[in-house]
């Protein structure tokens, strides 16, 4: 499986993004070894989703990273 996940960071932005680990990725987060969230711990999951096919949770991680797909976040989750 492979995830799309969303973090809240502590200066309340937040962080879209796609691993086949959810658990390790989001513990790597929180020991401060990936670079995009280290400055901003601490950090909650707010939510994911799952995916059997890899190229669509990456497309669907690019989409939430675009334009429209931050407004969605903001009318939808955040």
């Amino acid at each position: 499986m492979y995830y799309v996940y969303i973090l809240r960071c502590h200066n309340d932005t937040e962080y879209v993004g796609c691993t086949n680990d959810l658990k390790d990725r989001i513990f790597r987060h929180s020991k401060e070894q990936i670079i995009a969230t280290r400055n901003r711990l601490p950090i909650k999951l707010l939510c994911y989703t799952a995916f059997e096919n890899k190229y669509a949770a990456y497309n669907f991680e690019k989409y939430l990273k675009s334009g429209s797909g931050r407004a969605y976040l903001k009318k939808h989750l955040v």
